[in-house]
Parts: C-alpha cells; structure tokens; sequence
C-alpha cells in the first residue's frame, strides 16, 4: 500500500478533530470510508495508530507518524504548486506579528519562495491591532490576527486555537508580592491575557521590562526578570511551563488569516501555503 494523499489527508483529519464522522465531513467521504482507509493505513504499518476507547486519541505510533503525514502532505501541495501554477508572479504584501516571524517565518520564506520564485513577498511585522488597522487601510494584501475571543475577527479564516501558558521561573510565581511580569507594550492579546487573568483571582502584578521583541521577551524571561503568557508551541523547550493554579487560569489563543480578495492567485496560493503550514 503507497501512502496515497486520500489516505494521509484522511489520517491527519481524524487526528486533528479527534472525530470520524467531522473528518468525513471534510474530506467529502462517508464516516465508513474513512474509518476504512485508517484501519487499511494501520495494517499497513502494523501499528495501531488510534485508541479507540471513549475517546479518540493518537497512539504513541500514530503521534510519530503525524509527523511524516505531515511532511509528505506538505511537500504533495507544494509539487502541485510549483507544476500546476509554475508561473504565478505579483507581489503580496503580508504581515504577521513578531513572534510568529520568530518562529514560522524562515519556512514561509525558504518553502513558499522555492515554490514560486516570481512571486515577491512584502512580510512586515506588527502588534495584531496595527496589522488589522493596516490591514483596513489596504496596506497589506493578507494578514495574521490573534485575538482572545474569535469573534473579534469574524470574517477571518482560523488558523487554530492553542491554550495560553505562564513560561518562567516558578520560584516567582510562588514569592511573595506582586507577581513581575515581562511583557509587550499595548496592544497585545498575550498582555490583555495576563492582566485580566490576575485581575480575575486579584493577584497584584508589576511589570519588570516591556518589550516589543519577542527575541526579548524570552531573553528577559531566561534571565529570570519575569513570567511572561505564551502559547505552547511556541514556549522554547529551555524555558518551563508553569501550571496555571499557580498563578491564575488562562484561556485560548485564537489566530486568523485575513484577505481582502479571492480572485487573486498569488495571494490565494500564499493563504494555503499559509493554512497548510500552521493549520492544526
């Protein structure tokens, strides 16, 4: 059995909502079909790749295997890409904000450009209330958003959601007096975070350093200056995740694509490189 791309979308569907029948819904199959092309997936590798009890998870096996799903889908779309449309040019104009130019802007860069080296991107990185402001005023073609609720954003197209973390020294989270912060400037989702969170179990906080980088943020964090909010995949693995009940519970962090047309092939291609890489 060849890992056809109806078998690995169906798998990285299923492990993505958890749900048989949402995953057909998606891939335009009946639930039967699905669960059938996962069994025939799971004999094939000779493990099982789902547990199957109360509630779907992923094995051990089949977290592994997400990963080369992932990767083998990937670079499916972006063959298509360069044959299909080999000829796409232009110029797009994205913006996302900082610490997501940290972490996932090299492979939008390297993979998108090797893609369809005619098309110029124009990245530039902003707090999400600039870039949505911007954004209105045209001046760029397609953005990232993050927000706290999603209806800050309804005609955005989600990207995911991911729980927020306190990241630092836990030894500052259990001291006594105001809680030192290291964070952005307003406006920031992450800071609006914190602040209402404390504010909510009537914790006092101080802010120790304010910095628009997110380089810095992390920098000031290691050094043990503060606790800062992340989203967890994007806490570094040299800095720890403080449990929530230690400081104060914290909810989701919601991302959005936005666009201003849907008749434009370069800036479409870049909104399914886009969701293709960081949809989750």
């Amino acid at each position: 059995m060849a890992f056809d791309t109806l078998t690995l979308r169906c798998f990285l569907e299923v492990a993505e909502i958890g749900s048989f029948t949402m995953a057909a819904q998606r891939v335009g199959r009946s639930q039967s079909a699905v669960s059938q092309q996962i069994a025939k997936l799971e004999q094939h590798l000779g493990k099982p790749l789902f547990t199957r009890g109360r509630q779907l998870a992923l094995t051990d096996e089949g977290q592994l295997f997400l990963s080369y799903a992932r990767r083998m889908h990937e670079l499916h779309s972006e063959a298509l890409d360069r044959f299909r449309e080999p000829e796409l040019q232009g110029e797009v104009r994205f913006g996302l904000p900082e610490d997501f130019a940290a972490v996932y802007l090299s492979d939008v860069l390297a993979e998108f450009t090797r893609s369809h080296p005619r098309i110029l991107l124009s990245i530039e990185c902003d707090l999400t209330l600039n870039l949505y402001r911007r954004f209105q005023a045209r001046e760029f073609d397609i953005v990232l958003v993050k927000m706290n609720r999603p209806e800050d954003f309804p005609n955005g197209t989600e990207v995911f959601s991911e729980p927020l973390a306190w990241v630092g020294d836990a030894s500052l989270a259990r001291g006594a007096g105001a809680l030192p912060l290291v964070m952005a400037p307003q406006p920031c989702v992450y800071r609006a975070a914190a602040i209402d969170a404390l504010g909510r179990v009537g914790r006092p906080w101080r802010q120790t350093l304010t910095s628009p980088s997110h380089a810095g943020t992390i920098a000031a964090v290691r050094a043990g200056l503060g606790l800062t909010v992340l989203p967890r995949p994007m806490i570094p693995a040299a800095l720890p995740a403080i449990p929530a009940v230690e400081v104060a519970p914290l909810g989701l962090i919601h991302v959005s694509l936005l666009k201003h047309r849907g008749d434009d092939p370069a800036i479409n291609s870049l909104e399914n490189f886009v969701l293709g890489k960081l949809k989750r």
